[in-house]
């Protein structure tokens, strides 16, 4: 029997509605064979909640934390105030302003509380993936090797775009 490995990330959402573009992160530290928990905690409807997850992140095994929310989106930066481990914030189109007000409120940290703030939707979703892949592979091997492959692998896929191109425009 295959012995399942620990999560080292922690993916939070502040609601279920953000799944939809959780999901891209999720699935993306698969593809590194990264094992992820996924929660829905809110900063403003379940604040003692997230400051507890926070606070006991690091003492259970996790590396980074990826925070998500939309709206107000203060779940990164509650996260962050509560913990060492490095956080990311994937702001998500909430009801307003298209996700603007989630990139700002997720990106305005005061001083001593970062949150690395990624891109809003699907591209934030992804990358925010690819950027704890990237912390965690300051201390791992076998991750860098795959990091590197996967890097390899966007190059040449440009590269075959860019022949494909180059051969229908007869150059």
């Amino acid at each position: 029997m295959a012995v399942k490995k620990k999560p080292t990330v922690a993916i939070v959402m502040g609601s279920k509605s953000d799944w939809p573009v959780l999901e891209y992160t999720y699935n993306t530290l698969k593809e590194f064979g990264v094992e992820a928990t996924v929660k829905i905690m809110s900063a403003h409807r379940t604040p003692h909640e997230a400051a507890d997850f926070a606070e006991n992140a690091s003492k259970n095994g996790y590396k980074v934390i990826i925070g998500a929310a939309g709206g107000a989106a203060h779940l990164s930066g509650v996260l962050a105030g509560h913990t060492t481990l490095p956080v990311i914030g994937i702001p998500v189109k909430g009801w307003a302003l298209d996700g603007m007000d989630s990139l700002l409120s997720t990106v305005q940290m005061p001083k001593g509380v970062p949150v690395a703030t990624v891109a809003i939707g699907k591209a934030g979703a992804i990358n925010a993936a690819i950027l704890a892949v990237q912390i965690m592979a300051l201390s791992s091997a076998p991750l860098k090797r795959k990091l590197t492959a996967y890097k390899k692998n966007m190059a040449a896929e440009v590269l075959a775009a860019d022949a494909e191109l180059q051969a229908e425009l007869g150059a």
